[in-house]
């Protein structure tokens, strides 16, 4: 019986030319890019499969993604070290694998997380953004308020089901804990999004994105995005902020010793229970999405 180990993989990249993270024939993603390194690197047929923290769409950038590959344990040990450095040269300049190391024991890059970090970078500069910035940077063409958007996005945070704010799944739950939405200025003309919560699901950050893009610049009232969130419909008034601007900055996990139970907790489809206190930041149930 062939002896596996399992690897933590910290991972970066430009998703300008990517078709998202997820593996699809005849598609550029970096699930693909970075199974075929391994294989390569590995001298493994077919390639080892990538699990992921959190699935990225076409265009969304991450410096702070993580996932696990399970590979046998005798090609690794002869490169143990020196992964990182052999995988550049193999893979293309838009990604990177930052860190490989061996897992702790019941790590799951997916159902292990407390929580994802993504912040979303806004330009209202009415001449447009910088062209260094253009490829990670939104140009609004209308001047915002961030008072008010951190007065929205206060009425937002805590377990809700944000079903207005996401592409259904067929049998994937909404109800999610947004633990932190904050605005605030990078530099005088750029307003930078801050969003965390246990899990996303799809399009979720990039739709709360364009619900406050909406009240920052007056078009809404402060009290909006919450009584959209209120009607747990898809709002057709909520335009989904374009792709390029966000990024996946970081995944946050329990301490070793927590993280096996933390992947059977999030593996549990929660339900919505209004009667009953919220836990505290860390501490929820999750689906990843």
């Amino acid at each position: 019986m062939t002896a596996l180990v399992r690897l933590r993989l910290d991972i970066g990249y430009d998703g300008s030319e990517f078709a998202g993270w997820a593996r699809q024939p005849g598609q550029r993603t970096v699930q693909g890019v970075i199974e075929d390194a391994l294989a390569r690197l590995l001298r493994l047929d077919p390639p080892p499969v990538l699990t992921v923290a959190g699935r990225t769409d076409a265009g969304v950038h991450a410096r702070g993604q993580v996932a696990h590959v399970v590979v046998p344990a005798a090609p690794y040990a002869q490169i143990n070290g020196t992964m990182p450095r052999r995988l550049a040269g193999l893979l293309p300049p838009d990604v990177r694998v930052w860190r490989v190391a061996v897992a702790p024991e019941g790590f799951d890059a997916r159902f292990s997380a407390l929580a994802r970090r993504y912040v979303y970078r806004v330009c209202d500069d009415p001449v447009g953004v910088e062209p260094l910035r253009r490829h990670d940077m939104v140009w609004h063409p209308r001047p915002l308020n961030v008072d008010r958007m951190n007065a929205a996005t206060a009425l937002l945070l805590g377990e809700h089901d944000f079903a207005a704010f996401c592409r259904r799944r067929e049998g994937a739950t909404t109800i999610r804990r947004l633990l932190r939405y904050e605005w605030a200025r990078e530099r005088e003309r750029v307003a930078v999004a801050t969003v965390e919560a246990d899990a996303f699901c799809h399009s979720m950050v990039r739709a709360l994105v364009g619900a406050l893009l909406a009240v920052g610049d007056g078009r809404r009232e402060v009290g909006w995005p919450a009584e959209v969130l209120a009607a747990r419909v898809r709002d057709s008034a909520v335009n989904v902020a374009p792709a390029h601007g966000l990024s996946l900055e970081e995944i946050r996990y329990p301490g070793d010793e927590a993280l096996g139970l933390r992947a059977q907790e999030t593996r549990r489809v929660r339900t919505l229970n209004a009667s009953a206190p919220a836990p505290p930041p860390g501490e929820a149930s999750a689906a990843a999405p």
